[in-house]
């Protein structure tokens, strides 16, 4: 209960003091298959590892309900995820049509629609982890809708740091070329169809006021035919 409470007042601090997008560093060097500290003090939700190659991981999710917010349209995944986590925040601060206080989970994810041309603006679709106790009935609120996901698979790529809008394009393009060749590419591509742009998601773990033992990643979510 501790853990959780900080976690909810630090990160809106943060977002308010507008020191999320200035505390950006350059990443440690990538790694895969570490497991978030964060989930020790949280709720996360619970996926199975399915491979751990060459700059990548493969999970295997359950199913899981997220409450995410409308697209926003912006230049900066930073600037989308602190306008989305605060609207995100009063939602489990109570600001919802049962009233209900929810507990913090992590990670937070940001799904990222890149735009077709530089100083575009992308799309980006910020989400929160309901707890397990309220996913049969998830609490409803304006501005927000709530999404099911079966079971999914999630081509994964971990990056140390504080996320910043140029490192995250290189990050999915490294995870991109680590699967290539894989079975694993060969449905994330034929889950994209004919889209003309490369969805992927970036999870975030931490409170911005931890600076050790950060861990963020890169998901490219797919169906895989069993």
């Amino acid at each position: 209960m501790a853990a959780s409470s900080f976690l909810k007042v630090s990160f809106l601090l943060s977002l308010l003091s507008g020191l999320w997008p200035e505390q950006t560093q350059k990443s440690s060097s990538s790694s895969v298959a570490v497991f978030p500290p964060t989930c020790n003090r949280i709720e996360c939700p619970i996926f199975e590892t399915i491979e751990v190659g060459n700059g990548y991981e493969i999970r295997k999710y359950n199913s899981t309900v997220w409450v995410s917010t409308s697209p926003i349209q912006d230049i900066s995944l930073v600037e989308a995820t602190r306008t989305g986590f605060l609207q995100l925040f009063d939602y489990i601060q109570g600001k919802n049509y049962y009233e209900e206080k929810i507990e913090m989970t992590g990670p937070v994810i940001t799904e990222v629609t890149p735009s077709d041309g530089p100083f575009c603006e992308s799309s980006f679709v910020v989400s929160f982890f309901v707890p397990k106790k309220n996913q049969a009935n998830p609490a409803p609120a304006k501005g927000l809708h709530i999404q099911k996901w079966k079971p999914t698979y999630v081509a994964i790529r971990q990056f140390g740091g504080f996320v910043s809008d140029y490192e995250v394009g290189e990050e999915a393009a490294a995870l991109e070329a680590s699967l290539a060749g894989t079975i694993w590419s060969a449905a994330i591509e034929k889950n994209r169809g004919s889209a003309p742009t490369s969805v992927y998601t970036v999870a975030q773990y931490n409170s911005p006021f931890e600076f050790k033992n950060r861990v963020n990643e890169i998901w490219l979510l797919f169906d895989l035919e069993e």
